[in-house]
């Protein structure tokens, strides 16, 4: 199978919107288009060896990590066209964002670094984590700071922009996706311990919220309230959860059933969340306000997709990696 970006997206009519906050802690705010169409558009990636996380950048381009060619990819919308850097041979990079100055972060999953690319130079520089672990999800503050889990070492990560340093915090539980609260604590899915952890911005004290015994949280994402959508890829559900009191909002059961193995989730600026069943090949755009749940048929068998992000346009991006066997991901 080859790989291939995927993108759904909404009408093409009237203005978008945006909010101060949602989506997957980027430095690009997420748009909204009530004008939802749900067309999908797909484009082959031109070095198909595991393309992972896709990220959005402020001129509106795309990016995307290429994790077994060592290798970060840029997506123009406009022109339809990719270009492509490498990095450090063995880094297999695997999160990614792209910071306000148009530069881009990545995790360096194969050695245990976090890596900073500047692609007007092509230069690139490397970060190296303490635990010299698995870097896999990033996320960023806006600001100065990135957020990072290293999968099986049980790490949390802080790096400060300016200076490189990094901070690391012991979670346990194969930690994966991450999301910032309007507070500025970090929340964690501990996939195999059935948990969210949480790690005190200020203090760096960590607790932790029980989603029950199977339900393998996986991924997180903001939303412009200041709660918090999980995906619980053990039970089919969808998770809203308010960080302000450590509660639960509610679950909802997403049409795939226990077996659709929910896995990536955003949200766009309007509030509207999406969430992918990667057994199905679907993805399940719902409006918490009306509850309206509607899915998206993907036109790709076997798409893997991993990572989803809202643009400024509030276009969807998806990544698939489809049937990848060379190492897996």
């Amino acid at each position: 199978m080859n790989h291939i970006w995927l993108i759904l997206t909404g009408a093409l009519l009237g203005a978008s919107s945006a909010a101060s906050a949602g989506g997957s802690n980027y430095t690009v705010v997420p748009g909204s288009n009530p004008n939802f169409a749900g067309k999908v558009r797909e484009w082959a990636v031109p070095t198909p060896e595991l393309a992972a996380d896709p990220a959005p950048a402020p001129d509106g381009s795309i990016f995307v990590s290429v994790t077994y060619a060592n290798k970060i990819a840029r997506f123009d919308p406009k022109a339809q066209t990719f270009k492509e850097w490498d990095v450090p041979r063995g880094a297999r990079p695997r999160g990614l964002l792209v910071a306000n100055d148009g530069t881009v972060w990545y995790a360096g999953n194969g050695n245990g670094t976090i890596g900073h690319l500047d692609p007007v130079s092509g230069k690139v520089q490397e970060h190296e984590t303490p635990s010299n672990g698995d870097p896999l999800v990033l996320i960023s503050d806006g600001v100065d700071t990135i957020w990072y889990t290293a999968e099986d070492r049980g790490r949390v990560g802080k790096l400060d922009m300016q200076t490189g340093k990094i901070v690391e915090y012991k979670v346990g539980g194969k930690p994966y996706g991450l999301a910032l609260d309007k507070r500025g604590n970090v929340w964690v899915c501990r996939t195999d311990a059935g948990k969210l952890g949480k790690i005190d911005a200020k203090t760096g004290q960590t607790s932790e919220f029980n989603t029950g015994a199977g339900s393998a949280p996986r991924r997180m994402a903001a939303a412009p309230d200041g709660t918090l959508w999980i995906t619980l890829y053990g039970n089919g559900k969808l998770l809203h959860f308010d960080p302000a009191s450590g509660k639960k909002v509610r679950d909802y059961d997403l049409p795939a059933g226990a077996d659709g193995g929910p896995y990536a989730v955003t949200v766009d600026g309007a509030g509207v969340v999406w969430a992918n069943e990667i057994q199905t090949d679907t993805v399940v755009r719902l409006d918490p306000a009306s509850g309206d749940m509607r899915v998206i048929q993907l036109p790709s068998e076997n798409a893997g997709i991993r990572k989803m992000i809202v643009d400024a346009n509030g276009k969807l991006w998806l990544r698939g990696v489809g049937e990848w066997k060379a190492g897996g991901d």
